[in-house]
């Protein structure tokens, strides 16, 4: 089974000293030639940038410009938020911990599909970006889950981006039913960090609720490629 998350605006600042990107090194070979093309871009689109109005402009700029030296961490750290505060990675046991490296990628629109524990730098792309001779760049890459069971919980704008056929999409609703803004980005977390917990192998949405009712989690099948999570600032359940 895999967990697709959202990449996140807010990154981590820095890395571990002296490492550098390796596309040689991340998950998904095949992606190499794209990331490559996508990098050129957003690099020279950095080294023409003027100087921003704001510092964290400024600092994305920046980032883009050093991409290829500066220093890396895994992206599981790397991206911050309510979703990554939801997961919290950094406080879970290491067999959880091996579970989120090997279980969860993150789609974005740099680098396509990363593993939790591919080492990427800080940097500043976005879906909006992938236009003009971009678009299009990762429309095919979710052919290469094409044999897993696929929880994807990525906004609309992204799931555009590298679609994934037959992954099983998550809604998260309050009490009411009605669809939530801020809760929704925490719960995806926190329903992640409690499969790593469980080191979850159930597949198919009707087996992802069954084993979630076990655990007082209110998630239910709507479809064969749907979930419903009822989530509120109180958690999951």
């Amino acid at each position: 089974m895999i967990v697709i998350l959202p990449p996140s605006e807010t990154k981590a600042a820095g890395g571990a000293p002296g490492s550098m990107l390796d596309l040689g090194a991340l998950a998904f070979p095949p992606l190499s030639s794209t990331r490559e093309r996508v990098l050129d871009v957003t690099i020279a689109k950095a080294v023409a940038a003027p100087p921003a109005a704001t510092p964290a402009r400024q600092r994305w700029i920046d980032d883009d410009r050093v991409l290829r030296s500066s220093p890396t961490m895994p992206a599981i750290e790397r991206y911050e938020g309510v979703l990554y505060d939801g997961l919290g990675a950094a406080s879970l046991d290491p067999s959880a911990r091996a579970w989120v490296d090997h279980h969860v990628l993150i789609g974005s629109a740099l680098w396509g599909f990363v593993r939790a524990s591919d080492r990427i730098p800080s940097y500043r792309c976005s879906s909006s970006d992938l236009k003009g001779p971009l678009r299009g760049a990762w429309s095919d890459a979710g052919a290469l889950l094409a044999d897993e069971t696929v929880v994807d919980l990525r906004s609309k704008a992204y799931v555009h981006v590298a679609p994934v056929p037959g992954a099983i999409a998550v809604d998260v609703v309050g009490e009411d039913g009605a669809a939530l803004n801020h809760w929704n980005k925490h719960a995806k977390g926190a329903l992640v960090r409690r499969m790593a917990e469980a080191g979850l192998a159930a597949s198919g949405a009707h087996g992802l609720a069954a084993w979630a009712a076990d655990r007082g989690i209110r998630l239910r099948a709507i479809a064969d490629d749907r979930l419903e999570l009822t989530a509120t600032a109180a958690g999951l359940g």
